[in-house]
């Protein structure tokens, strides 16, 4: 059986890639056929994430044991075979390949591919170029300053008014839980 994954970026518009791979090879083979079709070297730390319809991660397979706790199933790239994690079509998965800034993949399973056998996974479509593999924050503009980033609008109240902060601003307080110490003369 084959699988047939359809990957995608958020950060790239024009980015897509098509992997088709065994349904018995791990999730090491697919990350390395992922990262082969992107021209990503593998010194990076990565995890796949088995997601729900809606994005929200569910199952991490990760590149080495990360030691959880034994209440949870670990799952390691080398050790765990696709069809043992993967069985229906349009199953979504995350492939994290920046764990620093949480950058990732968007996958879908597209197809399963009954009665076909891959020796090894293939990139079948490669369109666009791939978002950089490491973010570089030495690429930000650093000329960006505090007051470029604390605009009137930061706090989301454009009509901010400094009376709100004077005790007289509180109303509901009984006047036992008014301070009377309380000095507005600053």
């Amino acid at each position: 059986m084959v699988f047939r994954f359809l990957v995608i970026s958020d950060e790239v518009d024009d980015f897509l890639r098509e992997i088709k791979i065994d349904a018995e090879a791990t999730f090491l083979d697919l990350q390395n056929a992922i990262l082969d079709s992107v021209g990503y070297t593998k010194d990076q730390m990565t995890s796949f994430f088995i997601c729900d319809d809606d994005w929200s991660k569910k199952t991490e397979i990760t590149l080495v044991d990360m030691d959880k706790s034994s209440e949870e199933d670990s799952y390691i790239m080398e050790d765990t075979r696709l069809e043992e994690l993967l069985e229906d079509e349009e199953q979504k998965l995350l492939f994290v390949f920046d764990y620093m800034t949480e950058r990732s993949f968007f996958m879908e399973l597209r197809e399963i591919i009954p009665g076909q056998y891959l020796e090894t996974a293939k990139c079948t479509k490669a369109k666009g170029d791939p978002p950089a593999q490491v973010f570089s924050f030495d690429e930000l503009d650093t000329k960006i300053t505090a007051n470029d980033l604390l605009d009137e609008d930061f706090y989301g109240d454009t009509e901010f008014d400094l009376d709100e902060l004077d005790k007289e601003g509180f109303e509901g307080l009984s006047d036992d839980m008014a301070d009377p110490s309380f000095d507005d003369s600053y």
